[in-house]
């Protein structure tokens, strides 16, 4: 028997990679002599460089950046298995969690970081980047990753801005002179799975700034700052990509990757099922297993349990997500090519209890649903 082990992360609590591992046991205990791939995966957030080198067997390389405060932080980026192909996760330098709660302030975060591991990766002769751009801390344009790499932000009296998204209701020019030169070399692919414009009642501040703890006063300062950035960049590339489905992503990181450097918005899901080859895998797969934190209605609308349930279906195979908790329309995916969806709880918990036994409770499940399948297999031979 070959299985397919395709998890996204726990956020907040497991790693794509540890739930995948988790998994794996689970099953072991039941079917000892089955052939186990582990192939877990993202959506461009948080844990993105992981699951693609790990997959791939690539590489990780830690680098010191400046966080979201202009504090120094501990980084990595990543090389996936290819030898030639870098990847970057913007929260492994930009991201919500590098920046305490009662510092939340998406008028002063910055994403210069993020550009810091674009020049790094490149210094060190890479030309192709996979990019994933969820979970940021910033609202900033992907002005600070730009600045990193090289584009000066001048204000009226020509003086260059501070780092931050407020800033930029101030800017009345970009200098682009300096832009790095290699960037014209390079491909970018950015997994993007919104669609969100650049501003408006639709946009950067007003969807993701509260959530980055911008008030509601700051959210009318941080979308007025970003039409006046759209404008001003608007004269000095040539590009208008405000209304370009993704330009809000990030804080407008989307926005800036377009307007800055040679970038391709594609789905997150689709990105990282190629990079790992998951179509290939399924085909030649008995079972898939995937899962997530949270399987509600949202999972439908293309997070990637759903994308493993549809090429599952394609090669009419079983598939069965595991995940954390079960909302609201989380059976929406069984329409999806998923055939069950099982929750990791025993029991009634509490979040923080969950939280601290997932890893224990994802093995435990998995092994249930093994011997679920073991007794439908048995039934199957009597039939």
């Amino acid at each position: 028997m070959r299985i397919v082990i395709a998890p996204d992360s726990y956020k907040g609590s497991l790693s794509a990679v540890r739930v995948a591992r988790a998994i794996k046991r689970g099953v072991l205990q039941i079917f000892q002599d089955a052939e186990v791939f582990e192939a877990p995966i993202a959506d461009g957030g948080e844990g993105t460089v992981e699951a693609l080198v790990v997959a791939t067997g690539g590489r990780i390389f830690p680098e010191t950046v400046e966080g979201p405060l202009g504090e120094s932080v501990e980084s990595f980026w990543g090389v996936l298995g290819d030898g030639h192909t870098a990847v970057i996760e913007m929260a492994a330098a930009s991201g919500l969690p590098l920046v305490p709660v009662a510092k939340r302030d998406p008028r002063i975060t910055s994403s210069y970081g993020t550009g810091q591991l674009i020049k790094s990766a490149m210094d060190s002769g890479f030309r192709r980047f996979i990019m994933g751009i969820g979970g940021s801390a910033t609202n900033d344009g992907g002005a600070g990753m730009a600045k990193a790499l090289g584009v000066k932000f001048l204000d009226s009296r020509r003086e260059e801005l501070p780092k931050g998204g407020g800033g930029l209701s101030s800017l009345a020019e970009i200098d682009l002179n300096l832009l790095d030169p290699r960037l014209k070399e390079s491909e970018i692919i950015v997994a993007c799975d919104v669609d969100n414009p650049l501003y408006g009642p639709r946009g950067a501040s007003a969807v993701y700034g509260p959530q980055k703890g911008a008030t509601p006063e700051m959210v009318l300062e941080l979308d007025a700052a970003l039409k006046n950035f759209s404008e001003i960049a608007r004269e000095a590339t040539g590009r208008y990509i405000a209304d370009f489905p993704g330009a809000g992503a990030a804080g407008g990181m989307g926005a800036g990757l377009l307007l800055f450097t040679p970038a391709i918005l594609r789905s997150g899901v689709e990105i990282v099922f190629e990079a790992v080859g998951l179509a290939s895998l399924i085909q030649n797969a008995d079972i898939v297993i995937t899962g997530e934190g949270m399987t509600d209605y949202q999972t439908a609308f293309g997070k990637a349990p759903a994308g493993v349930g549809k090429i599952a279906r394609q090669f009419n195979k079983v598939a069965i997500c595991v995940s954390g908790g079960l909302g609201q329309g989380a059976d929406d995916i069984l329409e999806l090519g998923i055939n069950a969806v099982v929750s990791i709880t025993p029991r009634p918990m509490t979040l923080e209890e969950c939280m601290e036994s997932a890893e224990v409770m994802v093995e435990q499940a998995t092994t249930r649903v093994a011997r679920l399948l073991k007794a439908g297999m048995s039934l199957s031979a009597i039939g």
